[in-house]
């Protein structure tokens, strides 16, 4: 009915399922590839103040893994590229 698109059920929000820092309807590693894009948008005038929310979390998550399983967590540089590397901004040569 007049080309419009409508989804049937209510759509999840991609957010963290604290301490595992997994993504609710995903299952993924949080933030999964949605709740990327979708932080993307909400600052998408803001990437310096996304990169400060994105540390804390960082920080938070760290703090739960090793909670969790200090043994067999995600190492330093790993952690950095799930939370805060996929913000930098990509430079050309």
């Amino acid at each position: 009915m007049g080309g419009e698109l409508r989804l049937s059920a209510r759509v999840a929000p991609h957010t963290p399922i604290q301490p595992l820092w997994l993504c609710r309807p995903c299952a993924q590693p949080w933030p999964c590839p949605t709740a990327r894009l979708t932080l993307r948008a909400e600052y998408a005038d803001d990437r310096i103040g996304l990169s400060v929310y994105l540390c804390g979390l960082l920080h938070a998550a760290m703090r739960d893994l090793h909670r969790l399983n200090p043994h067999d967590m995600p190492g330093p540089q790993a952690m950095y590229d799930r939370f805060v590397g996929w913000n930098r901004p990509r430079y050309l040569p």
